[in-house]
């Protein structure tokens, strides 16, 4: 009778190994196709005088185009307004986004339509969230000064997005109401997985409810929380399309961060300008992206 074969690791043969790679090489050459190489021949217009409306003179020009940008006052201004724009939309995104997680941990009456009402935001085009919030901060028409005028908070309409002092306000407003649903997603499926008795021991050992949360609740979903916030960092700095919705980067460039200045320059045809900023921006993107990474890494450790 034979023996039966010992488990373990099996050696490939050449024939295992050529069907793993022909099931791989249609998706790797779809990668090379459409990610790397679109991105190769981008970063390359960086190094040149590219642009739209003159193909036949793009020379070469090193670090020219990023000379350009640099000492562009506007530079500065997008730079201070990105992180406005990222601290103004996380911080009240995470409190706002764990306090409706806690409420949702709790099972209620309707509890499944109300989640379902929360969590529908993320689904919806952040390009059609803009148009609908310019619509609602309309200075003439929009809801917001109706509700704020019938509430007699004001009395004169508020210029929301033609004004250089309010605009960004305004944006973050709708970036907040966005991705919120985001940190209460994330936030309610961490909680839900603190186990009961631990929340039962602290109750019998008279702990409240504030020091359950500070002392329990927080520390037990940290990891997650820690890695929630790191990545919406890294989608929110490279996030244009809500700001670009409602005010295209104005007034006077006073909501302009960098990834919609850098539509601004393709809309220009300078594509060696919008390719130098976005090297720039990528760069930024892979610091918080190795810092992502290497919490995660250490998480799993």
């Amino acid at each position: 009778m034979p023996k039966p074969r010992p488990l373990g690791k099996r050696p490939f043969t050449r024939h295992t190994v050529l069907t793993i790679a022909g099931f791989l090489l249609p998706a790797f050459v779809f990668v090379v196709i459409f990610t790397y190489y679109p991105m190769i021949r981008g970063s390359q217009m960086a190094f040149r005088q590219w642009n739209l409306f003159d193909l036949t003179n793009t020379p070469w020009i090193g670090l020219g185009n990023f000379r350009t940008i640099v000492s562009d006052p506007i530079f500065a201004r997008t730079i201070g307004n990105t992180a406005v724009w990222v601290v103004g939309s996380l911080v009240p995104q995470v409190v706002i986004g764990f306090l409706i997680a806690l409420a949702l941990r709790k099972g209620f009456r309707f509890r499944g339509i109300y989640q379902a009402l929360v969590f529908y935001p993320w689904a919806v085009s952040g390009f059609l969230i803009g148009i609908l919030f310019r619509w609602m901060f309309n200075s003439e028409f929009g809801v917001v000064n109706d509700l704020l005028t019938k509430a007699h908070i004001i009395s004169d309409p508020v210029p929301w997005l033609a004004d250089a002092n309010l605009a960004m306000t305004a944006v973050i407003i709708a970036n907040i109401w966005y991705g919120v649903t985001f940190f209460a997603m994330m936030i309610l499926a961490a909680l839900q997985s603190i186990p009961e008795d631990i929340l039962e021991a602290a109750a019998l050992d008279g702990a409240g409810r504030i020091r359950t949360l500070f002392l329990i609740m927080i520390p037990y979903v940290r990891s997650t929380l820690t890695l929630t916030i790191l990545l919406r960092i890294i989608w929110i700095f490279n996030f244009p399309d809500i700001i670009y919705a409602m005010t295209g980067g104005g007034p006077a460039n006073q909501t302009h961060i960098t990834a919609t200045w850098m539509i601004q320059f393709t809309q220009q045809g300078s594509y060696g300008l919008a390719s130098a900023l976005g090297l720039i921006i990528v760069m930024v993107l892979f610091i918080f992206t190795a810092i992502y990474l290497r919490v995660l890494t250490k998480e799993d450790d």
